[in-house]
């Protein structure tokens, strides 16, 4: 289903409870997504966090709260194919990864460690932005619900840990 700013679910409290401590550093900058699970999400892994509305989720405009059945094919087509386009009259793919480089340019300029709450597609944008992929690309990136993906900014660049 498309989401929208619905409750975390009991699959997902479920994954977040099934995720490994977070050894987050005292003087880090805690910033989550404003959707209502991502707070949700911070609450059970015990971190107070600000709001960041650039960690907004993917705008599927018209495909909220639609299963991908709901999706007329031509439609699906051109979202998974072309990244400016927005059949749904949402936020196209470009758009969320300008979004997202945006984010991390402001954080380049910062010294303090930051630890992001948000969305798999905020993710896949993070990474497809770091590793200077082709925005079409998005969609190539399998990002798993309540997992963690960690980003360093070292000499003017990201770089991606695994």
């Amino acid at each position: 289903m498309f989401s929208g700013d619905e409750s975390l679910n009991d699959v997902g409290r479920r994954q977040v409870n099934e995720i490994a401590k977070l050894d987050v550093p005292s003087m880090a900058r805690r910033l989550a997504a404003p959707e209502r699970r991502v707070g949700q999400t911070a609450q059970l892994r015990g971190l107070r966090v600000i709001t960041e509305p650039r960690l907004a989720d993917l705008d599927c405009g018209q495909l909220q709260g639609k299963t991908l059945e709901d999706v007329r094919p031509e439609d699906l087509r051109v979202w998974l194919t072309d990244p400016a386009q927005v059949p749904h009259g949402g936020e196209s793919i470009s758009a969320l990864i300008g979004r997202v480089q945006g984010w991390l340019a402001s954080l380049a300029e910062h010294t303090l460690a930051t630890v992001a709450v948000t969305h798999p597609a905020v993710i896949r944008a993070a990474i497809v932005s770091a590793l200077g992929a082709p925005a079409k690309s998005f969609w190539r990136l399998d990002i798993s619900p309540a997992s963690r993906t960690t980003m360093h900014f070292r000499r003017g660049s990201w770089t991606l840990r695994w």
